[in-house]
């Protein structure tokens, strides 16, 4: 008996049938290894870094459909308040150095390579507790329009006014 193969020819050799390749993810799986792969190109995104002592620093790295990729870097005691992502689901990749993220669950501390990845509406803050500066690259989708900010788990607990918004990642 003859096989698929045999009868109908290697489909790889035909790539007019192929499904065609995504030109950019559609899962979280594939905007995790989009993190991933823009992670492990060091030569495109060390140059660009900058530390600032006064604010957090960030530059959008890349936008595409549906979706943006911001890099941060946190000097020591740096942190962004305690927020969500609005309707913008995410993945937080460290790059260099340590953050600690604080949820309701408690501190976790990611050092450079861990990634987080959250859904809409999920609250957290994240803050450089080292004592050396840190990178990390987010990536959000759809892009990140608003940023709504929370008051602190020692406010909530003592009844703390509504949240409000900012627009920077």
């Amino acid at each position: 008996m003859n096989s698929d193969v045999q009868i109908a020819g290697d489909p790889l050799a035909i790539p007019h049938l192929l499904p065609p390749v995504p030109a950019h993810p559609a899962t979280v799986a594939g905007f995790a290894g989009l993190a991933r792969s823009l992670a492990a190109d060091r030569a495109a995104w060390a140059p660009l870094v900058r530390y600032d002592t006064t604010t957090r620093w960030y530059h959008r790295l890349r936008t595409g459909p549906g979706y943006e990729v911001w890099l941060l870097s946190w000097v020591p005691g740096q942190g962004s308040g305690r927020h969500d992502h609005g309707a913008s689901s995410g993945v937080l990749t460290v790059l260099e150095g340590e953050l600690t993220e604080h949820t309701e669950a408690g501190p976790r501390t990611l050092t450079a390579g861990a990634q987080r990845v959250f859904a809409p509406g999920y609250v957290h803050e994240v803050v450089n507790d080292a004592l050396a500066p840190a990178v990390s690259l987010h990536v959000y989708f759809p892009g990140l329009t608003n940023m709504p900010m929370h008051p602190s788990q020692a406010a909530v607990s003592g009844g703390a006014a509504a949240p409000s918004e900012v627009l920077a990642p």
